[in-house]
């Protein structure tokens, strides 16, 4: 029995349990904001740390302390508010009815949300707009007073922008947040607008004029570019004219030309004829020179020719008898060096010995032979010994091979001295013929001058 009561005390504990927290459970939904009063809640400031009454939930859940906490419900909607202000003085005086539209709303962040809290917690949304609609039309008021008619009327975004600048500080402190403003219509009772755009539509008829004016003046313009276009075809054509007569003239010129060039060319020709007319007679002087030059230059020459030819045949005859001289000396001599044997070769070292006995006597003093005295085998001067053959052997050999006659010129060395001759019967045999240089052809007494080129 009693844990049946304690069970059914348990169940009862758990449905008011359950009923309690299905009941205090709350769901906020992204455009509110519940406020729970009855605590103390810590908050970050601008002056630091603090603590409030409340507490804010903002898109989310949460669960109400029962009995300690009480909820309420704020709207972050957008209120629309009508501005219309009705002769509102701009800077000069001038008198403007201005109609606009706000749009209005509780912030979502802290700390602009405290303050509409504190200002607006559990009024209604007609007297939140009411004060919001006050507010923005004291400032709308107070930018038309800074600004001129012109000005605001050509330049609505600045004035927006102003005014939008002038009154979100006053909102700020109110906590409500400007969403948007829009001007509508902007107008005066005085007619000032009226007699702006009057202005503006002079201004734009003066605009006209001055482009119809600009317009008359291009077509002054063009006519008179067409007028000088014309002008200058005109002197282009005259060009062509003259161009066209300097041709002519030139070509008269031209023609002027050719026929003084025709009339040099026949003076000229005139020239050449007179000049091949006396042709024949300069024909005839050529062949007088001619005549002439070989009369003194070419007969001459041909003489001293002929004569040349025949010294020059005279002295091949001369050397080629002495060349047939020497070469039957020659032929001797080697009969008498095969004949005389072991004396050959004595002789043959004599005839090598030769050159070096006349360097050697190059260097003495010349020897003034006045007398030779060959000796004989007895010694007796003047007599045909034995020595006598042998020593005339010697030289015919010597001249047989160097030219040069010993005997001869140990005659010359004396003067008048007769050439020494053999003596008759001395057995001994006679000199073989000795082979001499060729002597020079003669030149011809007197050589014909050489023959000069006459005109």
């Amino acid at each position: 029995m009693i844990a049946a009561v304690v069970i059914a005390v348990l169940v009862a504990a758990g449905l008011v349990a359950g009923i309690t927290v299905i009941r205090n459970i709350y769901v906020c939904p992204p455009n509110e904001v519940l406020v729970f009063s009855g605590r103390k809640w810590p908050v970050a400031g601008l002056e630091g740390k603090r603590e409030v009454g409340f507490r804010l939930v903002r898109g989310g859940r949460t669960m109400r302390m029962p009995v300690i906490e009480v909820v309420d419900r704020m709207s972050l909607t957008n209120m629309a508010i009508e501005l219309a202000v009705q002769n509102a003085f701009s800077r000069g005086g001038v008198p403007l009815n201005v109609q606009a539209v706000a749009n209005v709303k509780f912030p979502s962040e802290e700390p602009l949300l405290h303050n509409a809290l504190e200002r607006f917690m559990g009024v209604s949304r007609g007297d939140i707009v009411l004060v919001a609609k006050d507010t923005l039309e004291g400032n709308l008021r107070g930018v038309i007073a800074e600004l001129s008619p012109e000005e605001i009327n050509q330049q609505k975004v600045m004035f927006q922008q102003k005014l939008i600048e002038e009154a979100e500080r006053d909102m700020h402190r109110m906590g409500l947040l400007l969403d948007n403003l829009q001007i509508q219509n902007i107008s005066d009772g005085v007619g000032y607008l009226t007699s702006v755009g009057r202005a503006r539509g002079a201004q734009v008829r003066r605009s006209a004029k001055i482009g119809e004016i600009k317009a008359q003046a291009d077509a002054q313009v063009k006519k008179a570019e067409t007028q000088m276009a014309a002008e200058i075809a005109r002197v282009d054509s005259e060009m062509q004219i003259a161009q066209k007569e300097s041709e002519r003239r030139i070509i008269a010129s031209q023609t002027d030309r050719e026929a003084l060039v025709a009339e040099a060319r026949g003076q000229v020709a005139a020239q050449v004829a007179e000049a091949r007319a006396q042709l024949p007679a300069w024909e005839a002087r050529i062949e007088q020179a001619r005549l002439k030059l070989e009369a003194d230059v070419v007969a001459p020459a041909q003489a001293y020719k002929q004569q040349a030819e025949e010294a020059a045949k005279a002295k091949a005859a001369q050397t080629l008898a002495q060349g047939r001289a020497g070469a039957q000396a020659l032929r001797t001599l080697a009969a008498e060096y095969g004949a005389q044997g072991a004396r050959a070769t004595d002789a043959l070292l004599l005839q090598k010995l030769v050159p070096i006995f006349e360097q050697l006597t190059s260097t003495l003093m010349p020897v003034d032979i006045r007398q030779l005295t060959i000796l004989g085998a007895g010694g007796q001067s003047g007599s045909s010994g034995a020595l006598a053959p042998l020593v005339l052997r010697t030289n015919a050999q010597i001249q047989a091979a160097t030219g040069v006659d010993l005997l001869r010129a140990a005659a010359s060395l004396r003067p008048n001295s007769p050439e020494p001759e053999p003596e008759p019967g001395s057995g001994s045999e006679p000199p073989a013929p000795v082979a001499r240089a060729p002597s020079p052809p003669p030149r011809p007494a007197t050589q014909p001058s050489k023959p000069r080129n006459k005109p």
